[in-house]
C-alpha cells in the first residue's frame, strides 16, 4: 500500500534557533540585536565598564545596514523606487548595504565613493553588482573630498537627461536615516543595559545613528550624557567626517549632543591596533577612534558607557598594511 504524501513546507524563522527566510531578517534590531562587548583590558584608569556595541555583527558588515534598510523601506512605501536606479553616495559601507538589498529587488545601483576608499570596499561593491563612481579628492576642493562624492549623485538626480531614472535615498538628509537607530539601536542599548547606560560614545559621519540613539536614549533619561567623536583636518579615518570642513548633513540634531571630542589619527589607529591585540576585536578604524576618545572621557569617571564600533577591520587591509610597515615581517 503507498504512502500518503508529506507536505514539505520551509521550517518557519526563529531568532531563538536562529533560523530565517532571509538574509534581510539577520539586520539588528530590539528582537534581535547586535551585541554588547565589555572592554577588559584597556583603560585601567575607567572604573566604570565601557561596552563596545559591535555592529558589524550585522549581515552585510557594518552599523549601515539598518540604514540601508529604512532608507529603501521608505521609498518602497513613498512609491519613489518605482523603476527607478537607485545612486548614492557612500564611503562604503552603506554602498554595501544598499547594493545587497537592491540586489534582493533588482533594482540597479550606483555608488559615488571617495577615491581613498579602500580598494576592499570598492570590491565588495562591483561583486555585489553596483556601479561604482570613484570620485578623486580635487573634484570638490573647497571641501571634504566626500562631499565630491555627494555632489557627483546629486548630478545624477538633477541632471535633466537622467533626473527621471534615478533616485537618490540621501543618508545625509533623510530622517528615515534617524527612525532605524531611534527605533532600532536605541532601544537595544537601552534594553541590553537594563537602563544603567550613563554615557554613549558614536562618531560624527551622516549622524543618524548619533541622532537617532541620543534622540532615543535622552527620551528614557535625559541625564545619559551623549558624547560625538570628530576626527581632526585632513583625517584618514574611513567613516567619520571633520565638520569643520565637510557640510554638515542636515539630519544632525546637536541638542542631545553634551559634548564633542577631536582625536588625531595617530591615537585612533595606536587603539585599533590596541583593540586587535589586547581584546581580540578584529575593528575599523572609527572604533578606534571612538574608544581612544571614549576612555579619554571616562578617565576617572564611573558608571556604565556604551561606544558604537561600526564596522569590523576585514575591510581595510591595505590601510592596516601601511600603518604595519614592516613590523612583524623577518630581519633580512
Amino acid at each position: 500500500m503507498s504512502q500518503p504524501e508529506i507536505a514539505h513546507s520551509p521550517l518557519e524563522s526563529s531568532n531563538a534557533l536562529r533560523r530565517y527566510d532571509d538574509i534581510r531578517q539577520l539586520i539588528a534590531n530590539p528582537q534581535n540585536p547586535t551585541p554588547l562587548v565589555r572592554l577588559n583590558r584597556l583603560g585601567p584608569a575607567v572604573p566604570g565598564h565601557l561596552y563596545l556595541k559591535l555592529e558589524w555583527f550585522n549581515p552585510f558588515g557594518s552599523i549601515k545596514d539598518r540604514t540601508a534598510f529604512y532608507l529603501l523601506k521608505g521609498l518602497q512605501a513613498r512609491g519613489q523606487l518605482d523603476g527607478k536606479a537607485i545612486v548614492e553616495p557612500s564611503s562604503g559601507n552603506t554602498g554595501i548595504a544598499l547594493a545587497a538589498l537592491a540586489a534582493l529587488l533588482g533594482t540597479k545601483l550606483t555608488v559615488t565613493i571617495p577615491d581613498g576608499v579602500p580598494d576592499e570596499k570598492k570590491i565588495l561593491l562591483r561583486m555585489l553588482g553596483a556601479e561604482v563612481w570613484a570620485t578623486p579628492d580635487d573634484l570638490c576642493p573647497i571641501n571634504h573630498p566626500k562631499d565630491g562624492a555627494i555632489a557627483l549623485a546629486h548630478s545624477f538626480v538633477e541632471g535633466a537627461a537622467t533626473k527621471d531614472r534615478y533616485v537618490m535615498p540621501n543618508q545625509y538628509e533623510n530622517p528615515d536615516n534617524v527612525a532605524a537607530h531611534f527605533e532600532t539601536t536605541g532601544p537595544e542599548i537601552w534594553n541590553q543595559t537594563e537602563g544603567r547606560i550613563e554615557y554613549f560614545f558614536a562618531g560624527y559621519g551622516t549622524c543618524g545613528t548619533i541622532t537617532g540613539v541620543g534622540r532615543y536614549l535622552k527620551q528614557q533619561n535625559p541625564k545619559i550624557q551623549v558624547i560625538a567623536i570628530e576626527p581632526q583636518k585632513g583625517h584618514r579615518i574611513p567613516g567619520l567626517k571633520n565638520l569643520q570642513e565637510a557640510k554638515t548633513p542636515a539630519i544632525l540634531d546637536r541638542s542631545v549632543i553634551d559634548h564633542v571630542i577631536r582625536i588625531d589619527d595617530t591615537p585612533a589607529y595606536a587603539m585599533t591596533k590596541r583593540l586587535f591585540r589586547e581584546e581580540g576585536l578584529i575593528v575599523g578604524p572609527s572604533t578606534g577612534a571612538i574608544v581612544q576618545a571614549a576612555i579619554e572621557f571616562l578617565t576617572g569617571k564611573s558608571g556604565v558607557a556604551v561606544a558604537i564600533s561600526p564596522d569590523s577591520g576585514f575591510k581595510y587591509a591595505s590601510f592596516f598594511a601601511d600603518i604595519l610597515g614592516n613590523e612583524g615581517l623577518p630581519a633580512d
